[in-house]
């Protein structure tokens, strides 16, 4: 058989391979809530991964490919997850503190710094670790911080502090 068969047999079989998913080298701080949300994720992938093996020779072989790679992520961050205390204090800003800040044109927002896999910005879920996060935590009211952003720096007010509510 020519060499370049087995090639191209190779690549095809690379490329149903899902690419796995990238683990941040950031600490895996997470809230009591995030870690309900990644425990239900892996349960609900583990679920899904019964159902397809359950089809036998029948089960989509990608989908059951990406399952397996999601797991595999999910399994991991759940692994290494560091619950943060509840944030009560609303003397400084913290992983779990509910914060409302202003611009410079006196927009308010209001915002709930989480960990990496909880973080959904149109929910107001912001990461710890992303550049506004760093720039909100460790804050207190009427401090004023430098959001460095790619459209240029912004420099917010800390106007409250909430706990995890």
């Amino acid at each position: 058989m020519s060499r370049a068969f087995v090639n191209e047999d190779h690549a095809a079989a690379q490329a149903s391979q899902p690419v796995e998913r990238q683990i941040s080298a950031q600490p895996n701080y997470v809230t009591a809530s995030g870690l309900a949300q990644l425990q239900a994720q892996v349960a609900a992938l583990q679920a899904q991964h019964s159902e397809q093996t359950a089809l036998g020779e029948g089960a989509d072989k990608q989908r059951q490919a990406d399952i397996e790679r999601d797991l595999r992520y999910f399994n991991q961050r759940l692994q290494t997850a560091q619950v943060v205390t509840p944030a009560i204090c609303t003397e400084k800003v913290q992983i779990g503190s509910w914060v409302t800040f202003a611009d410079e044109e006196d927009r308010q927002q209001r915002v709930q710094l989480v960990g990496e896999d909880q973080a959904h910005a149109a929910s107001q879920l912001i990461n710890w670790a992303s550049p506004l996060g760093k720039a909100l935590l460790g804050t207190q009211v009427g401090d004023e911080a430098t959001w460095e952003r790619p459209v240029g720096d912004q420099v917010i007010e800390v106007l409250q502090i909430e706990g995890d509510v």
